[in-house]
C-alpha cells in the first residue's frame, strides 16, 4: 500500500467517525418535555368575575331544596312529572342588573345579592301556567319573589311549555301502540315491526294558539347511525295538548303523499291495494346512507398544535385573561354561551356578548318538513352543548371546562368539558411587510388569537359556536354548522324544495338564522352609532380644469333613532357601521367599535306569516336599540309552542326612541341557505357553512395595539436575523420540546 492510498483510507475513517458523532450528539439533543414559562402579569382577578357565574352544582340543589320547602304545593321530580303535574321545569343564575354590577365593579359598591331564576311548571292547578321566581340569596335562600307578570306582562299560559322528555316518551309509546295496527302495511313499506323505527320530533305544533298537535316523522333506526337520512315515508300528526296522556292520540297519518286518518284506515287501503306502496329494506350497518365510520384505515398523524411553555392564558374560575384581554364566561341552559364584562388593555369595551337564539327553517312536500321551524333555545342549546372531543372539536391540549345545569330534574347535571379555551394559531401573519425599496426589512406579527369554544347537538344538527380575540383589539364571533342534515321522503314533486341523497332520501332545503345581542360599552356606556360610507363627486380637475373625475368621498352619518339603526335584512347596511364613544383619539376622531357582518342569510319568513312576530329579530340583518333591563333577550323559550302569540316579540324593541349618547345594544343576526346535496351524506362539513360577525376597532386607539404584542418580529438587511431579542422565531429551536399529552378519555355519553 503507498502512501497516497493510505491517506486516502485515513480521511474517509475520519469521515465515518465524524459522520458518527454528528448522529449521537443530534440524538442526545432530542426535544425534552416543555417547560413551563411564567405567565405574563395580566389585569388582577379577585373573583369580580364571580358576580356573572353560573350557579354551581350546590347552588342549584339549594334552590330546589328551599322550592320544595316553601311553595306550599306538591312538586314532582320533572324527571317523572306528566303534564298534569307541579314541577321544577329549570334553574339558571338570575343576574344582577347592570346598573348593580357596575357600581360593583368599578364604584367599590357592593357585591350584588346572588340569585336564581326558577321556572315551574304548575299543571296541577286549576288554571295551569308556567311560573317563574327568583330565589335568593344564594348560597342560603331565604326569599322568592314571582315575576312572571313582571317579565311577560301577565302567567304565561301552559300550552307554551317546551315538551319534556316525559312526554316525547309517552308520544313515542302511543305511536308504537298505533303502529301495531297496521302489521301487513309496515312489513311491506318497511320491513318492520315498527319497534325498530325512530321518530323525530317537528316544531311548531299547530296553527293557532292553544294547539298542541306535532308531526313526527319516521325513519329506520339503525344503531351506530344517523337515522336523520333514512325515511320511510310515514309520518304522524299526534294531539297532545291534553293534561291526561290517556287522552293523546294520533289524528292524521301521512304516507308517501296520502292522508289518513288513522293507522287502522291506513291498513285498510293497503289490504285494500289502494295504496302504493315503496318497499324501503333497511340497510345493513355496513352499507347503511347515514354511517360515519371511516372507510379508510388510520393513517399517520397530522400536524399537532401545542405550547411549547405551557398554555399563555390563564383561567380562574369563569374568568380568562390573555395578553391584554380579560373575559368572564358562562353558559345558558336554553340559549348557550354568553360572555360578559370583556376588557382590553385595561379598558371594557363589551358588557355583554350572547347567543340568542338558532332558528332552522324547512321546506317539504311532506307534512313534517314542510311545518318545521326549529327555535332552538326552546331545546337547550347549552344544556346540550356535551363534553368536546380532544384533538377533533378542539385541539388536543386545549383546556376543557365542566359546565353545570338543572333542567327537567331535581338533580344537577355536568357537562363535563362541554367548552374548551385554546390559543390558536391562525397560521396566517395577522400583518406583515416585505420592504424592498429604500431600506430593506422585515416587520410582521403572527395572526393568533384566543378561542372560547362550545358545539351544541341539537337533533340532528352540530353547531360550532366560536368567540375569538385578536391582539389588535378585535373580537371575531362566528358559528359553523355541521352533523347531519334532516330528510323527507322522496315522493312527487320532491326535487322542488331540495336535491335527492339517497335512494327514497330528500335533502330538504333549509335557512339557518342565528341571532346575538352584543352590548358594546365604548370609552364608557353612553355611545352613539355613526355610519361611514363611500360615494362619488364629479368635480374638474385642478391642473387641467376642461377636464373631470369621479373622485369618492367618504359620506359621514349620525344615526339619531332606533327605526333608522334597524337595517332590514334585504337593504343594503353600511359598510362602516360604528359605536362610537364620547371621546377623541389623538387625531381628534372619536374613539369607535366597528361591527361587520359576514353572512348569506335568507328570508326567515314573509311579515305576513302568524308566526312571523315569534321570530321578528329575523327581520334585521342588525338593528341597534337602547338598552333596557327589561328587554334582556330578543326572543323566549315559550314563542317555540306558541308562536301566533309570542311571549317576547323583539320587533316592539325598535320604537323610534333617541340613540345619542344612550347605553346602547347591538342585536346582529347571520345565517345562510342551505340547499343538500349529495356531499352532505353522510355529515353536513364546516367547509363554507360558516358565518359571523367582527368587532373592530376604529380610531378606538392612536394606533394598532398589537404593536406591543411579545409575538412582533423586525429584522433588517443589516442584523442578524436569528437574534432572539429581534425575532422569537429564531428562539425556537433552542425552545423545541416534546409536549406531555394527557390521555384520551371521554365521558360524554354518561349524560345522556
Amino acid at each position: 500500500m503507498n502512501v497516497k492510498t493510505a491517506l486516502v483510507l485515513l480521511l474517509l475513517a475520519l469521515a465515518t467517525i465524524f459522520a458518527l458523532v454528528c448522529v449521537l450528539l443530534t440524538r442526545a439533543r432530542a426535544p425534552g418535555a416543555c417547560q413551563q414559562q411564567p405567565l405574563q402579569q395580566e389585569e388582577a382577578e379577585d373573583g369580580r368575575s364571580r358576580v356573572f357565574a353560573d350557579l354551581t352544582p350546590e347552588e342549584l340543589a339549594r334552590v330546589v331544596q328551599y322550592l320544595r320547602g316553601n311553595l306550599g304545593v306538591p312538586l314532582a321530580d320533572a324527571v317523572r312529572a306528566k303534564p298534569s303535574d307541579n314541577c321544577i321545569a329549570s334553574v339558571d343564575v338570575q343576574l344582577p342588573t347592570k346598573a348593580e354590577v357596575l357600581r360593583f365593579l368599578d364604584a367599590g359598591g357592593a357585591r350584588p345579592p346572588r340569585e336564581a331564576l326558577a321556572v315551574l311548571y304548575f299543571g296541577d292547578q286549576a288554571d295551569p301556567n308556567i311560573t317563574e321566581y327568583v330565589v335568593g340569596p344564594l348560597p342560603v335562600p331565604t326569599y322568592h319573589r314571582d315575576v312572571t307578570v313582571q317579565k311577560y306582562g301577565g302567567k304565561v299560559p301552559y300550552h307554551r311549555r317546551p315538551v319534556t322528555g316525559v312526554e316525547y316518551v309517552a308520544i313515542n309509546d302511543l305511536i308504537q301502540r298505533e303502529l301495531r295496527k297496521a302489521p301487513r302495511f309496515l312489513a311491506a313499506c318497511c320491513a318492520s315491526d315498527g319497534t325498530d323505527l325512530a321518530t323525530i320530533t317537528t316544531a311548531p305544533r299547530g296553527f293557532k294558539s292553544g294547539d298542541r298537535a306535532t308531526w313526527f316523522v319516521l325513519f329506520h333506526g339503525v344503531t351506530g347511525t344517523g337515522y336523520y337520512v333514512l325515511p320511510v315515508g310515514l309520518e304522524v300528526l299526534v294531539e297532545h295538548e291534553a293534561l291526561n296522556i290517556s287522552h293523546w292520540h294520533l289524528s292524521t297519518v301521512f304516507y308517501n303523499g296520502l292522508y289518513f286518518s288513522s293507522t287502522t284506515e291506513l291498513e285498510s287501503a293497503f289490504v285494500a291495494n289502494s295504496v302504493d306502496v315503496i318497499r324501503v329494506e333497511k340497510p345493513r350497518d355496513d352499507e347503511v346512507l347515514g354511517s360515519m365510520r371511516p372507510q379508510h384505515p388510520p393513517g399517520a398523524p397530522g400536524p399537532l398544535q401545542f405550547e411549547p411553555q405551557g398554555p399563555r392564558y390563564k383561567i380562574r374560575d369563569n374568568h380568562v385573561t390573555f395578553q391584554g384581554w380579560s373575559i368572564t364566561f358562562g353558559m345558558n341552559p336554553n340559549t348557550g354561551p354568553r360572555l360578559f364584562n370583556i376588557h382590553y388593555r385595561g379598558e371594557r369595551i363589551i358588557y355583554e356578548l350572547s347567543l340568542q337564539e338558532a332558528l332552522a327553517l324547512y321546506g317539504s312536500n311532506c307534512p313534517g318538513g314542510m311545518s318545521t321551524r326549529y327555535l332552538d333555545g326552546s331545546f337547550g342549546i347549552g344544556r346540550f352543548a356535551y363534553e368536546l372531543v380532544r384533538g377533533v372539536d378542539c385541539p388536543y391540549m386545549a383546556t376543557y371546562v365542566d359546565r353545570h345545569y338543572l333542567a327537567e330534574s331535581d338533580v344537577p347535571r355536568t357537562n363535563q368539558n362541554s367548552l374548551c379555551i385554546f390559543e390558536h394559531d391562525t397560521a396566517l401573519p395577522l400583518r406583515r411587510h416585505f420592504s424592498d425599496t429604500h431600506s430593506l426589512y422585515y416587520g410582521g406579527l403572527r395572526k393568533n388569537a384566543l378561542v372560547i369554544r362550545a358545539i351544541s347537538t341539537l337533533i340532528n344538527y352540530d353547531y360550532v359556536w366560536d368567540f375569538m380575540f385578536y391582539s389588535n383589539g378585535a373580537v371575531e364571533v362566528r358559528v359553523h354548522a355541521t352533523g347531519y342534515i334532516s330528510s323527507s321522503f322522496l315522493h312527487g314533486q320532491g326535487i322542488n324544495y331540495g336535491n335527492k341523497v339517497g335512494p327514497h332520501t330528500l335533502g330538504t332545503m333549509h335557512l339557518h338564522h342565528i341571532h346575538y345581542k352584543v352590548d358594546l360599552d365604548i370609552d364608557g356606556e353612553l355611545n352613539s352609532l355613526e355610519s361611514h360610507d363611500m360615494g362619488y363627486e364629479l368635480v374638474r380637475d385642478p391642473w387641467s380644469l376642461q377636464n373631470t373625475l369621479e373622485r369618492p368621498f367618504l359620506r359621514r352619518e349620525r344615526l339619531q333613532r332606533e327605526n333608522e339603526a334597524a337595517f332590514p335584512l334585504n337593504a343594503p347596511l353600511p359598510r362602516y357601521l360604528s359605536f362610537t364613544g364620547p371621546n377623541p383619539n389623538r387625531w381628534g376622531h372619536l374613539r369607535s367599535y366597528r361591527v361587520q357582518v359576514v353572512s348569506f342569510p335568507g328570508e326567515h319568513l314573509p311579515t305576513s306569516s302568524p308566526m312571523e312576530r315569534a321570530i321578528s329579530w329575523g327581520r334585521y340583518k342588525l338593528a341597534v336599540t337602547r338598552r333596557k333591563e327589561e328587554e334582556p333577550t330578543s326572543t323566549s323559550i315559550y314563542n317555540q309552542n306558541d308562536p301566533w302569540t309570542p311571549t317576547v316579540t323583539f320587533a316592539d324593541f325598535i320604537d323610534n326612541e333617541t340613540i345619542t349618547n344612550e347605553d346602547l345594544v347591538a342585536w346582529i343576526s347571520v345565517g345562510f341557505l342551505h340547499v343538500p346535496h349529495a356531499e352532505d351524506i353522510p355529515n353536513t362539513v364546516t367547509v363554507g357553512n360558516g358565518v359571523g360577525f367582527f368587532l373592530r376597532p376604529y380610531n378606538y386607539f392612536d394606533k394598532d395595539p398589537s404593536l406591543y404584542s411579545p409575538d412582533g418580529i423586525y429584522f433588517s438587511s443589516k442584523q442578524e436575523v436569528g437574534a432572539c431579542w429581534a425575532n422569537p422565531i429564531a428562539c425556537l429551536p433552542a425552545a423545541a420540546c416534546a409536549p406531555h399529552l394527557p390521555p384520551f378519555r371521554y365521558s360524554g355519553f354518561l349524560n345522556i
